[in-house]
């Protein structure tokens, strides 16, 4: 596929996905018959050139081979079921009046239904990149460092688990809609996290995963502009990811943020995502991801790592956890109130934290402690803590940073 026909695809995938599975109902069907869509217009395009209407090609093309592949299984169990005389609803093949596509984009129901609470969370990760994403089954695997085979299953498995549900292709009830945007965001943000700090491997980040959910995010932002929480995420990934290229040294090693070249910092994206959370913030009630963005906002905005508004980011982090009992959140304040009051302030809320066994095999409490105590001058102590830390994580990244600390 060359690539600007790919750029093209992509984002025309779950649109329609989403206009197949409206019409006919059948998940798992309909996306293989996107794929095969897909499949033609990426080998037809280059030489015949670009339809007119996209999207319009690549739904009649898919409709029509699902429903070669339906009445193919209807065909299939009739044989099976004679004796029986049991066949399959018409409308396997025919669409219902009441499931006739409309003009709207159902890329946000689409989302809904792949991050269904039925589903794990890694389920509702792999099926959002693979059916929303236009990911291949391939690339999800690679994003997860698992084999091909292995990620087929698990995405199979979740297509069953919506069939057997019987959840049908709607926006979910008015009364569901918050928890239902709510799961959609967090999944975005559960991939947004592991592409940008990998909990496995060899790389420290990984780009295609962030640069997809800042797609996928950007999506529902232009669907649903005027919710705050929505724009708090894009401004929360866009502020965040702005720092990638300092992120990493020339031989791939960990830079933290103290140390990063903030020249290297994308002005263009701190910029768009300062004005998203400036807007956002205004307009109802403040949500954890717009307070998160505002941290982030303030990091970004600082010449360098003295001027940063440490005293401003810990009543953030304040409100962030007056929101929900998150125990990360809770770390990242203590580090907050350390730059603002001094290491011993954030080594006394440590103290706490190492009693929560959500945080017991996390790597980043022993590494807070190390560079607290650090600061202190307690350099043996800090020495012990680093190795220690390094020991609980699998990033390959992590742990040369950790051990070269405690050298």
């Amino acid at each position: 596929m060359t690539e600007p026909v790919e750029d093209l695809l992509r984002p025309l995938t779950p649109q329609v996905l989403a206009a197949l599975v409206r019409r006919y109902g059948h998940f798992d069907t309909a996306e293989d018959a996107v794929q095969e869509a897909l499949l033609a217009a990426a080998t037809q395009w280059p030489d015949a050139g670009v339809p007119d209407n996209p999207p319009a090609w690549l739904i009649t093309v898919a409709s029509r081979r699902l429903t070669d592949l339906l009445r193919a299984e209807q065909a299939r169990r009739r044989r099976e079921d004679t004796a029986a005389g049991w066949m399959l609803p018409q409308d396997w093949v025919t669409p219902p009046a009441d499931r006739a596509p409309t003009d709207g984009d159902d890329t946000l129901v689409l989302l809904y239904l792949c991050c269904h609470p039925s589903l794990p969370p890694q389920s509702q990760i792999a099926l959002t990149l693979r059916a929303v994403g236009g990911l291949t089954t391939a690339e999800v695997a690679r994003a997860f460092l698992v084999s091909e085979s292995a990620m087929a299953r698990r995405i199979s498995r979740a297509k069953s688990t919506i069939k057997q549900s019987g959840l049908p292709f709607a926006p979910p009830a008015p009364a569901d809609r918050t928890d239902s945007l709510a799961a959609v965001l967090h999944v975005l943000y559960l991939i947004f996290t592991e592409g940008y700090a990998a909990t496995t491997g060899p790389s420290l980040q990984r780009v295609e995963l962030s640069a997809e959910a800042i797609r996928l995010t950007r999506m529902v932002f232009h669907l649903l502009p005027g919710d705050p929480e929505v724009a708090g995420l894009l401004a929360l990934m866009l502020l965040t990811d702005a720092r990638r290229l300092a992120r990493t040294a020339p031989d791939q090693g960990l830079i933290p943020m103290a140390e990063q070249d903030r020249a290297l910092w994308n002005a263009e994206a701190i910029a768009e995502g300062v004005a998203l959370i400036t807007a956002a913030l205004p307009r109802g009630p403040v949500g954890p991801y717009q307070l998160q963005a505002a941290i982030a906002a303030l990091h970004d905005e600082a010449p360098d790592n003295e001027s940063t508004d440490w005293p401003q980011i810990v009543l953030l982090y304040e409100r962030l956890l007056a929101l929900a009992d998150n125990p990360i959140v809770a770390l990242n304040h203590a580090v907050a109130v350390a730059m603002s009051r001094g290491p011993e302030a954030g080594l006394e809320l440590l103290g706490a934290l190492e009693a929560d066994g959500r945080l017991a095999e996390d790597h980043r409490l022993y590494a807070v402690r190390a560079h607290l105590l650090d600061m202190t001058g307690d350099h043996e102590s800090a020495r012990a803590a680093f190795e220690f830390a390094a020991t609980r994580t699998t990033s390959l990244p992590q742990q040369r940073y950790l051990r070269g600390r405690a050298k």
